[in-house]
């Protein structure tokens, strides 16, 4: 079969599930990080530090194994750009740690915090140059504060770690287009996404921080978390797939039991969340919610979201469970444990693998993968097993899926029922607008008298700008 052919089964395959719909069989799409590592040879400091060995893992993973979909590098966090940036919160293979570990986050110590205490109504006036002017220098070695002295090694980390994130992200567009000609495989996500308050909790206040602050100032929090809700909105809608076929990657971290209750949740988790995820609906988005550890106390919460408009992966939560109560609403996807994918036999394997086709995808809505990222402890013949078995029995139809790839459920009721939804419309805009740093208005100020286009000028300035305040949010999210 041909490579172009195969790939738009793969991807008619892959976005049915994704609709909650039933394919010709079940699809498998694995989040392997430093696993495509191991398989290819190279150790977790190569891929972590090179990514074009990092992608070229990848790709040996998709073709080898045959795959229907993966992410074009699961080992997400360059550590040469975190270098350039001098990101303090970082353990980066072979330095500091063994060369063969995976990057590890290292959270500060509560009263070193990246933001104090008392610097809520900082952030909440303007998130944006919050981060540049206070969070950026805590959390580099390399990049100082306006209250030092400029210096040459100060600037120059900026230059190189912005330019190193621009020549990371152009690089991912041929890296796509690789999995797509020469494995036929579906790059599986597109964007990125946080939750406000867990963006608080990882990489400002800290958790134990962000625990306190909950008892002394719980209304400080929900307004900086009602701050940050149209920045990160605007970064999903903003590197979301213009296709509308795969969903926006949204990496649930500490608002489950045993992180926060569940009072907590309601109060501040959930009311900032909940219109951002319509708000990418509205836009004809999914949102995969890769719900890392246990969610089951909210999924009462998730099934009042509109019907496919995310794709649930389970992690440690009960994966038979999760499909009574949300298989009826959104496609499913992992489950399948990784200490069985790490330390159990193929048999064992096969045999759960089994039990999830038979009871959780058997009328379509799912996708084979683990329960959480694979690192390099999975096992290779255990990898192998999973995948042969979906494939082998995870067969619904005999004739591949002749769906016509469309955005999810592109249907003229489907249509109506996102317009209608409020998602953030009744959210106040902020002083400074999502994806500005400094505005228009405000150069334009400074400029001595325009002649000719100025709609020209402007357009060029605020098409820059916006370059700034992509560095600061991506770094933030994604690094």
């Amino acid at each position: 079969m041909a490579t172009e052919q195969l790939y738009q089964q793969r991807l008619n395959r892959y976005v049915t599930a994704l609709r909650n719909e039933r394919p010709d069989r079940v699809p498998i799409r694995p989040f392997v990080a430093e696993f495509t590592a191991k398989y290819a040879g190279y150790t977790c400091q190569d891929v972590a530090h090179d990514y074009n060995k990092a992608f070229a893992a990848a790709l040996k993973c998709a073709r080898d194994f045959d795959w229907d979909a993966v992410v074009p590098n699961m080992v997400y966090v360059w550590t040469g750009l975190a270098q350039a940036a001098g990101l303090r919160y970082y353990g980066i293979p072979g330095i500091g740690i063994p060369h063969d570990t995976g990057f590890n986050y290292i959270e500060p110590p509560e009263e070193a915090a990246f933001m104090r205490a008392d610097e809520y109504d900082a952030l909440i006036d303007d998130p944006t140059a919050f981060l540049y002017s206070v969070w950026l220098p805590r959390v580099s070695t390399e990049i100082q504060s306006a209250d030092h002295p400029a210096s040459y090694r100060s600037h120059l980390a900026c230059v190189k770690s912005a330019m190193a994130m621009l020549s990371y992200f152009y690089a991912f567009g041929p890296q796509i287009a690789r999995l797509r000609a020469e494995a036929g495989t579906v790059s599986a996500i597109a964007g990125i996404f946080k939750a406000p308050f867990d963006i608080l909790a990882d990489k400002l206040r800290g958790y134990v921080g962000l625990t306190m602050d909950m008892r002394t100032q719980p209304d400080k929090v929900l307004r900086a978390c009602e701050a940050l809700m149209p920045h990160l909105a605007h970064v999903g809608l903003t590197t979301a797939d213009p296709a509308k076929l795969v969903p926006i990657g949204f990496w649930m971290h500490r608002g489950c039991v045993p992180f926060v209750n569940p009072r907590q949740f309601e109060t501040h988790y959930w009311p900032t969340l909940r219109p951002i995820i319509e708000e990418f609906w509205k836009h004809g988005h999914q949102t995969l919610f890769y719900a890392e550890v246990n969610w089951k106390y909210h999924l009462e919460r998730f099934a009042e979201l509109p019907d496919r408009s995310l794709v649930y992966h389970v992690d440690r939560d009960d994966v038979f469970a999760v499909h009574r109560k949300l298989g009826h609403k959104f496609c499913l996807s992992g489950g399948i444990p990784n200490v069985l994918l790490s330390y159990g036999t193929p048999e064992d394997v096969r045999a759960f693998c089994k039990r999830v086709i038979d009871e959780v995808a058997g009328d379509g809505g799912y996708v084979m993968d683990a329960s959480a990222i694979m690192q390099n402890d999975t096992s290779i013949a255990n990898l192998k097993a999973m995948t042969e078995f979906t494939r082998e029995y995870g067969v619904y139809s005999a004739s591949p899926s002749a769906l016509v790839a469309t955005p999810p459920a592109e249907t003229p009721p489907a249509v109506r029922d996102r317009q209608a939804l409020t998602g953030m419309a009744s959210h106040p805009s902020p002083r400074v607008p999502p994806g500005v740093c400094f505005p228009w208005e405000e150069k334009l100020k400074q400029l001595p008298t325009i002649t000719g286009d100025q709609d020209l000028l402007r357009q060029v300035w605020e098409n820059i700008d916006a370059l700034g305040n992509m560095y600061i949010w991506q770094l933030l999210l994604s690094f």
